[in-house]
């Protein structure tokens, strides 16, 4: 187990006979391993923060996605609803006019059918 060093989730263990030296050489060379195992442990944290945000960040991209995709979705039926909507007020539409087509040739028929609706010279009355 000579150099090696035991590491678990929460620190790192270093014994004075692994790193080889006398103890006033072993004090300064534990802090030198010291200081990089602390550097290493550190960068080891800043990764997992790196990557637990990333992890956030991409989960909220994907929530955010979803809620898009769910609105266009939603925006898209609203817009099919509508289109129908025209087409039977058109429909309805061209029936009514056809309607009134016919039931202005009826009246036309009436009136011409009628005495009353006669049209009469109104200036040769007068003279």
């Amino acid at each position: 187990m000579e150099g090696e060093l035991e590491e678990d989730e929460s620190f790192t263990t270093i014994s004075l006979a692994d790193v080889g030296m006398s103890e006033a050489r072993g004090t300064a060379a534990l802090h030198t391993k010291l200081d990089e195992v602390f550097t290493m442990n550190c960068d080891m944290d800043g990764d997992m923060e790196n990557q637990m945000e990333n992890q956030m960040e991409n989960q909220v991209e994907m929530e955010e996605k979803t809620r898009l995709i769910n609105q266009v979705l939603e925006l898209q039926h609203t817009l099919e609803d509508l289109s129908a909507r025209v087409d039977a007020v058109k429909e309805e539409n061209l029936k009514l006019k056809s309607e009134n087509q016919v039931l202005g040739q009826y009246i036309e028929n009436l009136m011409s059918a009628s005495s009353v609706f006669q049209t009469t010279d109104t200036k040769s009355k007068r003279k």
